[in-house]
């Protein structure tokens, strides 16, 4: 009989966006050296800590995860992983991939099967040894079926279907009890991000320089940017950049017309819009606005 296998992704894998429509579950090993800069999704991601250690910034708040912790990432959450010498080569992980609309048509009209991922409380949670076994027999099932060539494509999808809402079910009930919140004591946060991400987000629609965000820092512009781009990976420019593109998903998601975005973003010109939004997600916005209008149009 044929050994069972379950669906990995490389460690310096760096692909961000999801190659399948609905969902995708992979086994991860060692340091993520493909995540190393901050990034975002138009999904949602749950990452569960199977062995060693981990260490996420997610917005302005550091988490270093311990074997047996979730972290639920919400869409258009900056994010990446922070390396710890010594600490996270032996970590192994399972990784989620899921979209809001897919998680909409599980849960049907009465149920708010992602409430886990807007809930205010913590996107961390170490939950008590029982619930972690429930949900992670659910998680492996899903890792198995990704490889499994021996079931018919009719029986995986039901499959995948029940398993699924049976894990979000569960999930969401653990996170109504605040007590499986994460430790802070495992968390370090990061006031520098949050005073630039607070003060990026109330001028989105005006040119931000670099001038301006070292004197928010209190930094000179040299320290500054050393400084910014070992926190995130990334340089100033392109987080902008990043912050102004997740506000036009946001506005296209409101309905907004595509000819506003530009100015209510901040870009130039629509061309400078286009180029920007094309190359952080792939497709052009008026391709995003026809596939979210495709999925709102479902039952």
């Amino acid at each position: 009989m044929a050994k069972k296998r379950v669906a990995t992704m490389a460690a310096d894998d760096a692909r961000q966006y999801m190659l399948k429509e609905n969902f995708e579950v992979y086994e991860k090993w060692g340091i993520p050296s493909g995540a190393m800069e901050m990034h975002f999704h138009n999904f949602y991601e749950i990452m569960y800590i199977a062995e060693g250690e981990f260490a996420i910034l997610l917005n302005n708040t550091t988490y270093r995860l311990k074997p047996g912790d979730y972290i639920l990432i919400n869409m258009n959450q900056f994010h990446h992983y922070q390396f710890v010498e010594k600490q996270h080569e032996n970590c192994r992980r399972v990784l989620m991939w899921i979209s809001k609309s897919y998680l909409d048509q599980l849960a049907g009209p009465d149920v708010d099967l992602d409430y886990c991922f807007t809930q205010s409380k913590t996107p961390a949670w170490h939950f008590p040894a029982h619930h972690r076994e429930h949900l992670s027999k659910y998680l492996t099932k899903l890792l198995y079926l990704e490889t499994d060539n021996t079931t018919s494509k009719g029986e995986i999808r039901l499959l995948e279907n029940a398993y699924l809402t049976l894990f979000f079910i569960s999930l969401n009930q653990l996170c109504r009890h605040p007590e499986f919140s994460f430790a802070t004591e495992n968390t370090s946060n990061n006031p520098m991000i949050r005073t630039l991400t607070d003060f990026i987000n109330e001028h989105i629609d005006q040119p931000i320089t670099l001038d301006m965000l070292a004197e928010q820092a209190h930094l000179s512009k040299y320290h500054f940017v050393r400084i910014f781009k070992e926190l995130t990976g990334m340089t100033v420019h392109d987080f902008i950049n990043h912050k102004r593109i997740i506000k036009a998903c946001e506005l296209i998601w409101e309905g907004e017309p595509l000819g506003s975005l530009c100015q209510l973003c901040g870009f130039s010109d629509y061309s400078s819009f286009y180029r920007n939004f094309k190359a952080i997600y792939g497709i052009s916005p008026r391709e995003f606005k026809a596939f979210y209008e495709k999925d709102s149009d479902l039952p």
